[in-house]
């Protein structure tokens, strides 16, 4: 068997512990005689499964006792449309920060529930930064202030958050939940699909502070009211059973590596060789400069759509895949969550220069 270095944005690379558990487990799971995938979600076997995620997230990323963590479906994508179902209705106001295609379609959702307010943007450099934020323009009345605190597409991150005062803040961590620590209490509301950090596609984890449940507007629909997920466990329907298994163990492996505070060294690590090769290319150019630049996403260019796509092709064969940019952008990306080894950014790194000489203009 031959893996690939994969830098795919999402459903992204896993740790091969995780993959090989996960295999060892696939007929049967510990003594229970059956595979997780095909255990009913009543069962006191998967109880214990979902119970331990749960406690194991919190542990690792410090949560509260005053915050809900909820196993939900429909992606992050969903969450655009259940925030302002649920926290969209005391004064109907809500502002936003645009710094890319996510945080945009945040923003158009909601604005069919309510009235919301673009506070900053950075489409006036293809969202290249994150802008500077002028606490005048927030309203304080606002019954929520949204951020997507790392942009994949682009590759920028929020390094320091809005004051928001008594305005709930709510991030779409999708593409940074456990690069490194972060202080929950400072969030009304994250949610994460787990597809970058987390585990496959299909769960979406919802982290809520307890004041915010319970004020979803009459028409919202039972799915996609947080209150009756809270009361229910999670479990108010079949939830993504095997994405929460992965989770767990993924959250196992995460807990191994020394938790958040070691996976924010790792993850400086790696960024800082991809970036220091970029900052000295003569063919390679990053297109995020700054304090602003993501630890998880690394697009870069060479200027030459044709280049581009050769790298891209040449790059394949190699063994490094998933190296093409968003189609919106174009270029290439690297994206370097978590599982991604330091080996993988060096062979990387190592292939790019060979190729910048082979190529050289």
């Amino acid at each position: 068997m031959s893996r690939v270095y994969n830098f795919s944005a999402g459903p992204a690379v896993l740790p091969e512990k995780v993959l090989s558990r996960a295999a060892a487990e696939m007929l049967e799971y510990g003594t229970t005689g059956q595979s997780v995938m095909e255990m009913s979600h009543r069962s006191k076997e998967y109880q214990a499964i979902i119970d331990e995620t749960e406690r194991l997230l919190r542990e690792i990323m410090s949560i509260p006792n005053n915050y809900k963590v909820l196993f939900l479906q429909g992606g992050a994508s969903s969450q655009f449309a259940m925030v302002p179902l649920n926290l969209l209705n005391k004064t109907g106001k809500a502002d936003f920060v645009i710094t890319g295609q996510w945080a945009k379609k945040a923003y158009e959702e909601a604005s069919r529930f309510g009235d919301c307010t673009i506070v900053a943007s950075s489409k006036d450099k293809t969202f290249s930064y994150i802008p500077q934020l002028d606490k005048s323009k927030f309203n304080p009345t606002a019954d929520y202030f949204h951020i997507c605190q790392n942009n994949t597409i682009y590759g920028t991150r929020f390094t320091e958050l809005p004051d928001t005062g008594n305005v709930p803040l709510v991030a779409d961590m999708s593409s940074c939940i456990l690069s490194e620590p972060v202080d929950v209490s400072k969030y009304g509301l994250i949610y994460a699909g787990a597809q970058k950090n987390m585990g496959p596609a299909g769960l979406t984890v919802v982290i809520i502070r307890e004041d915010l449940i319970g004020g979803a507007r009459e028409s919202c629909p039972t799915m996609f009211n947080y209150q009756i997920h809270a009361e229910n466990g999670s479990m108010y329907n079949t939830p993504p059973t095997y994405g929460i298994y992965i989770l767990m163990l993924v959250l196992e492996w995460v807990k191994e590596m020394g938790g958040l505070e070691a996976m924010k060294i790792h993850n400086e690590k790696k960024a800082a060789i991809i970036y220091d090769f970029l900052d000295n290319s003569k063919l390679f150019k990053p297109t995020v400069m700054g304090k602003d630049r993501s630890l998880m996403n690394v697009p870069f260019v060479t200027g030459n759509e044709e280049l581009d796509a050769k790298f891209v092709s040449e790059a394949k064969k190699a063994g490094f895949i998933n190296l093409k940019g968003h189609r919106s952008v174009g270029g290439m990306r690297a994206s370097i969550y978590n599982a991604m080894p330091i080996e993988g950014v060096q062979k990387l790194v190592e292939f790019m220069e060979k190729f910048e000489k082979e190529n050289a203009q």
